[in-house]
């Protein structure tokens, strides 16, 4: 099934080391505005390649040129799997988690074939512009980050060897401490591909980066009939981690309501109470516990008070055309029965409106609505991976914005060509 590659990997030149902290950059469709001002006036950061100032492609490839010219960043001489283990907490927990995991190339499977499976829809404009950057650079600037499912967890001990004679590690934007290993052994190397080669893999984040090496390894095969598919326009940069690891962790992602019409939150609630038992919930930092307890229950906070719903109607009395599993999600249930029955936005509108925003933290929802940035927030319990993997079983996709797994991986620990000469002739060995 998947079908992955080692890479020799482009990396920061080891004079640049101390400056790894000052390099790194969040992903390109997470980092703030105020993280790009100052990210932006660092010449050699990573965010110029992953999301060129100006949107240019066109800067960004006379970056990447200079770059190699001076030396800021090098080839690896060796093809290697690149370990990369993310030291972690989250809040309410004193447990320190890592998540383990490992960079690769992996062949960039068409959706049909229920290789590389999807968990939600992605925006054309979105995919069309990393696509663009993609063609000129050549290079992946971020891996995108993919699940397998391996109980016997086979590939482990090779990477925790790995991790104890790290290449390097770096403390990012997130308070995450990320640890780079390697991997050159090439028996060792063998093994994760016949690993992986029995394995789906699922795309936990970074639909759109994956959908542009669809979209250009497509070009390229029209425009090259005689293509081989081992050519580098084929492969994905990708990370992947084991989904049966206790440390994977996927954080709920809030709903935030705005510039809805006519709002009055009276008139929200009589239209909820069709299909929802509402409670009264004087202290808001609550919700999250309170609706942990049963099943299709949400928070909502307003300006002046908060709420608990819990779902009334049975799961069949959702007339969206969904396969039972996705059905079965919570977030299907608040897109269906608040977003669109109370609040009025139909499902067909939902996916880009200037009326739904997102957010993974509590407080910062609470603040938003105290300070009537946003008319309202929805609050809802996280996605498991097990209701994940059911949802996404082939061809079905999630609400948008479903997960959110953290922590995210950073840009600027490592980069893929796929140019000819620096991709495939030094890998075919593996």
């Amino acid at each position: 099934m998947a079908d992955i590659k080692p890479l020799r990997a482009w990396r920061y030149s080891v004079r640049l080391a101390e400056q790894i902290p000052e390099l790194i950059s969040p992903l390109y469709d997470v980092v703030s505005e105020e993280q790009k001002e100052i990210l932006y006036q660092r010449p050699n950061n990573s965010l110029h390649l992953s999301l060129p100032q100006d949107g240019s492609a066109v800067v960004a490839k006379k970056t990447l040129d200079d770059w190699k010219k001076n030396k800021v960043i090098e080839q690896d001489p060796l093809p290697a799997f690149y370990v990369l283990y993310q030291y972690f907490r989250i809040p309410k927990s004193e447990k320190l988690y890592c998540r383990k995991g490992f960079v690769c190339h992996i062949r960039a499977h068409d959706w049909e074939e229920e290789i590389v499976i999807r968990h939600e829809r992605t925006i054309p404009k979105t995919v069309a512009r990393q696509t663009e950057l993609l063609d000129a650079l050549q290079m992946h600037t971020s891996a995108v980050h993919g699940l397998y499912t391996d109980a016997s967890f086979e590939l482990e001990p090779h990477m925790d060897d790995a991790a104890a004679a790290p290449l390097g590690e770096v403390t990012d934007y997130q308070g995450v401490r990320n640890v780079l290993g390697v991997i050159h052994d090439a028996e060792v190397i063998k093994k994760f591909m016949t690993v992986l080669r029995a394995k789906q893999v699922i795309i936990a984040d970074g639909h759109h980066r994956y959908s542009s090496t669809l979209a250009f390894a497509q070009e390229k095969r029209k425009e090259n009939p005689s293509f081989t598919g081992e050519e580098g326009f084929n492969f994905n940069l990708m990370y992947l981690t084991n989904a049966a690891s206790d440390d994977l962790v996927i954080l709920p992602t809030h709903r935030l309501m705005q510039k809805l019409p006519r709002f009055d939150p009276e008139e929200v609630k009589q239209k909820l109470m069709p299909y929802f038992e509402l409670a009264a919930v004087k202290d808001s930092s609550l919700l999250p516990e309170l609706i942990a307890r049963k099943k299709h229950s949400f928070g909502i906070i307003f300006k002046e008070e908060n709420l608990t719903v819990a779902l009334k109607p049975k799961l069949d009395d959702i007339d969206w055309d969904l396969p039972d599993a996705v059905k079965a999600l919570d977030l299907s249930i608040l897109h269906h029965y608040i977003i669109e029955k109370a609040l009025g936005i139909p499902a067909e509108q939902q996916v880009g409106s200037e009326h739904i925003r997102f957010c993974q933290d509590l407080e910062t929802c609470i603040a938003k609505v105290e300070s009537g940035e946003i008319q309202m927030a929805l609050i809802a319990s996280p996605v498991t991976a097990e209701e994940m993997q059911k949802a996404c079983d082939g061809k079905n996709v999630m609400p948008q914005k479903s997960t959110f797994f953290y922590p995210k991986v950073i840009c600027g620990l490592f980069f893929s060509s796929i140019l000819e000469d620096e991709f495939n002739a030094l890998c075919t060995p593996f």
